[in-house]
Formats: C-alpha cells, sequence, structure tokens
C-alpha cells in the first residue's frame, strides 16, 4: 500500500486495487462512514448523486378518455 495522506489525526492509504483504506494514529483500521468522511473531506471520492425522483404526474398513468 502507498501513503497517501498523513495528518495528526489519521493516515490514508492507497491499495493496488485503487481503493482507499485509513488508519488512525495507533493504526487501528477506520470503517464505514467515518472512512467515508474522511475520503469526501480529502476529496479522494466523490459524493454518490442521488436519483431524481420522477413528478407524480408522469408516474401515475393517463386517465382514459369517454
Amino acid at each position: 500500500m502507498e501513503k497517501v495522506k498523513a495528518t495528526k489525526e489519521y493516515k490514508v492509504w492507497k491499495k493496488a486495487n485503487d481503493r482507499y483504506a485509513v488508519t488512525d494514529i495507533k493504526n487501528n483500521w477506520i470503517n464505514g462512514a467515518k472512512k467515508v468522511e474522511i475520503l469526501l473531506k480529502e476529496g479522494l471520492i466523490k459524493a454518490p448523486m442521488k436519483k431524481k425522483e420522477q413528478p407524480a404526474e408522469a408516474a401515475a398513468p393517463a386517465p382514459a378518455a369517454e
């Protein structure tokens, strides 16, 4: 693994498969939401785009004309 960045609180590593790992000062692995928060703050990953909801009119079928 290659060290990408080191701060007073954590170290960011880049794995051979181009993914990131984060360790704290005591070399304990950081996972989950905290890891994502750190990687977003450092600009190493982008936030996922949320799907836009379609308007209710487009989702409901049009009434039949009589």
